[in-house]
């Protein structure tokens, strides 16, 4: 599976160098390039994008600026001339900072840990993609495959298990034993009434995480366990 690519800069050359560079790592592809902006925005919510390379320096709007105003930004890596924005980069949580002209040494150490984390979590993905639960609703019975789950919230009696399609399963379950049901996968209890997808994770502090768009709490109760996960995220990049 390729890591798709999306290249923003207002220099031609600039694309071109970047371009050539991906061209040499197998697992990259460049699924579209453009030098503005709100091009940017269309693309990003027209196409699957995995990987942005974002300049900085652009007309109108800055790639910094544009970045903030992104709701759910793919893994990011800044290009520019100028040193001056990096501290204001890592804030905003891009996987790295490179200076141009862009090395193609100082490029691949960039995208290598990404690689590499997208090997690791097709490799997990793989693992459970055959793995499922049951859980029956009304008269129903859905098969809901693990890997497909972003949260599980708890509604006294009931659970509301949450998926990637945007559709929701609500069953008469204790959130207590789904979360013994789904020990040993990829499950995170934070809260009395939460359990994330960690695989599904898009954002985080120390009160809260952010799978597709849901703002999660942790709970005082759990959180140690949470935090203790959620810096070995941040260690592991």
């Amino acid at each position: 599976m390729k890591i798709k690519c999306l290249i923003v800069d207002d220099e031609p050359l600039a694309i071109r160098l970047i371009e050539k560079h991906i061209a040499k790592i197998d697992a990259l592809e460049v699924v579209a390039t453009c030098n503005t902006a709100l091009k940017a925005f269309e693309l990003l919510n027209s196409q699957s994008i995995d990987l942005l390379f974002l300049d900085i320096k652009m007309p109108n709007i800055t790639g910094i600026e544009f970045l903030k105003n992104l709701k759910n930004p793919p893994k990011t890596i800044l290009t520019t001339a100028y040193r001056d924005y990096a501290l204001e980069g890592y804030d905003l949580g891009v996987v790295d900072y490179l200076l141009k002209p862009i090395t193609f040494e100082r490029f691949f150490k960039a995208v290598n840990r990404i690689v590499e984390t997208t090997k690791n979590d097709v490799k997990t993905n793989e693992s459970v993609s055959n793995e499922f639960i049951l859980v029956k609703s009304g008269i129903k019975n859905h098969k809901i495959n693990i890997n497909d789950i972003l949260y599980i919230e708890s509604l006294k009696d009931y659970i509301k298990i949450n998926t990637i399609d945007g559709k929701s399963v609500t069953s008469k379950y204790k959130i207590s034993d789904i979360e013994a049901e789904l020990e040993g996968n990829c499950f995170l209890r934070i809260h009395r009434s939460f359990i994330i997808n960690s695989s599904k994770i898009n954002a985080f502090t120390t009160n809260e995480i952010e799978i597709n768009g849901f703002e999660i709490p942790i709970g005082a109760s759990y959180k140690e366990i949470a935090i203790s996960f959620l810096d070995k995220l941040k260690n592991s990049k």
